[in-house]
């Protein structure tokens, strides 16, 4: 087995692994191995489950990067993982055992992503919701250009509520045994900045990136400072 790690890229609620693209190309360049995975978001465990598999068929140590959601993906993921070498949250939640991301979200006040939602029931029972795409690019990708934020909203995936209320089952979360780094926008209208550094400090991060003007669509629309908070990652490690 190598141990060069690879770099397991989680999206969140409202995206698609897609969002990535700009951090898979700056990652290849830099001579860095990267998969983007399509993150169900169905259920907290079977998200983190579906990582799990990912990250066993790689057969390798990895760096788990999760953004949004996706961060409480990555620590449910990493409690059963021993190949984790790192963690990096972009714009992500950063739970406690027992947080959920809603109990997360509504933390500190900011947020304005309530007002954007558009809720349905679907077959197996509950709801699952997903911004409305009228209001997209103000809500999600206020700092890319118009069209740029069509398309990410016209592709998004909506999240169900379950998986938004699950709470972190891992007894002791991965980011106080792990290493991990922080980069996030202080113009965040889905998750408030305020959150953000509070977690990071609770969290002791390796480093913290806190990006003037960026969005909730960071990975998008800042990928330089997001790849480079993983280079970082990847940096200490060893393996750079």
């Amino acid at each position: 087995m190598s141990e060069k790690p690879t770099v397991v890229l989680v999206h969140g609620a409202f995206a698609d692994s897609s969002a990535w693209n700009p951090v898979l190309t700056r990652l290849a360049r830099a001579g860095i191995d990267a998969v983007a995975v399509a993150n169900p978001l169905r259920s907290l465990w079977g998200d983190a489950d579906y990582v799990r598999d990912v990250v066993a068929g790689l057969g390798r140590p990895v760096i788990l990067v999760g953004h949004s959601y996706g961060g409480m993906v990555i620590t449910e993921a990493a409690a059963d993982l021993d190949v984790v070498r790192a963690l990096v949250y972009v714009a992500a939640f950063t739970p406690d055992h027992g947080e959920s991301a809603l109990e997360l979200s509504g933390r500190f006040t900011g947020s304005t992503l309530g007002t954007a939602l558009i809720a349905y029931p679907i077959t197996d029972g509950g709801n699952e919701v997903r911004i409305d795409p009228a209001k997209f690019h103000g809500q999600f990708a206020a700092d890319l250009e118009l069209e740029d934020a069509i398309l990410l909203g016209l592709t998004q995936r909506p999240v169900t509520e379950t998986a938004l209320t699950d709470g972190l089952s891992a007894e002791k979360p991965a980011w106080k045994t792990l290493p991990s780094w922080q980069v996030f926008g202080d113009a965040d209208r889905n998750i408030p900045a305020e959150l953000f550094r509070w977690q990071a400090e609770r969290s002791a991060a390796q480093g913290v990136r806190e990006v003037h003007g960026a969005s909730h669509a960071i990975a998008t629309s800042r990928p330089d400072e997001v790849t480079a908070t993983i280079l970082d990652a990847v940096a200490f490690t060893g393996d750079l």
